[in-house]
């Protein structure tokens, strides 16, 4: 692989990142079917570690929110203290999951693109399913959630560690079957990435510290600075577009991927 190709990739797989991590469509799943079928690969820590661009995203649109949010905290006001907490809650099932089969996931599950595949198709339907239901929203506003919801939303958020299940995509449908509006579904998914992506990003580093150098390191800053731009436009954007068209896009072109996916397979055997 020439220089021009070993910059191609990892801010093609960037671009890729930032376009579908907030998206319900599992960005890691698309991350490895890009590597499986088009030859764009990169190791699994770089997968994680380039997520700090889409962390860093989510931070620079909400920037003067989460400083509201921190500055009420610090006044001892009990909302905010209710939402802290809630997040905590929610991200807590998925974290000890994911330190626990870490090795597994990375080391299988990342290597088996027929699971990745089903993997998007049922979750395809599931989302169109849910989107279409006639569920009465009970909770509209993200930092009113009970903590019996963030808890559910947690245990379905376990299921997205699995690729192609999508992290976004658990968290709505968890949150849409237990009570919440499209909107604030969508806009939870936001605050709880930011503590399980950025455990992820410290835990995946950490445990990777010997095994990046200077050309993984490279491509994982290009791949951080590609995946910044393109997160920061997608959140920007993603709840004005859930508001006027639901989660069906986003549910078709998951059955799309998957079931291409499943067909490329059965044709490669």
């Amino acid at each position: 692989m020439n220089g021009d190709q070993g910059l191609f990739v990892p801010l093609i797989l960037g671009i890729l990142e930032g376009l579908t991590e907030f998206l319900p469509v599992s960005s890691t799943g698309h991350l490895l079917l890009a590597g499986h079928f088009f030859g764009l690969h990169q190791p699994a820590t770089f997968i994680v570690l380039i997520q700090l661009g889409a962390i860093l995203a989510v931070i620079s649109v909400y920037f003067v929110k989460l400083g509201q949010l921190i500055g009420a905290a610090l006044r001892g006001d009990r909302q905010a203290w209710h939402f802290a907490l809630a997040v905590v809650i929610t991200c807590l099932p998925a974290v000890v999951a994911g330190v626990l089969f870490r090795e597994y996931i990375q080391g299988v599950i990342y290597e088996t693109p027929v699971v990745i595949c089903i993997s998007l198709l049922v979750g395809g339907f599931v989302l169109l399913a849910v989107d279409r239901m006639k569920l009465a929203p009970r909770y509209t506003e993200i930092y009113s959630y009970p903590w019996h919801l963030a808890l559910i939303i947690g245990l379905f958020q376990m299921l997205s560690l699995i690729p192609g299940v999508s992290r976004s995509g658990s968290t709505v449908i968890g949150a849409m079957l237990f009570g919440a509006d499209k909107r604030s579904a969508a806009e939870y998914t936001f605050f709880v990435a930011l503590p399980i992506m950025a455990g992820a990003f410290g835990y995946d580093l950490y445990k990777s510290r010997n095994l990046i150098d200077m050309s993984l390191g490279l491509n994982i800053a290009i791949g951080f600075a590609a995946s910044f731009v393109v997160g920061a436009l997608v959140v920007r954007y993603l709840l004005d577009f859930v508001s006027r068209h639901g989660f069906a896009p986003f549910a078709w072109w998951r059955i799309i991927v998957g079931g291409g996916g499943l067909i490329a397979l059965w044709l490669m055997r």
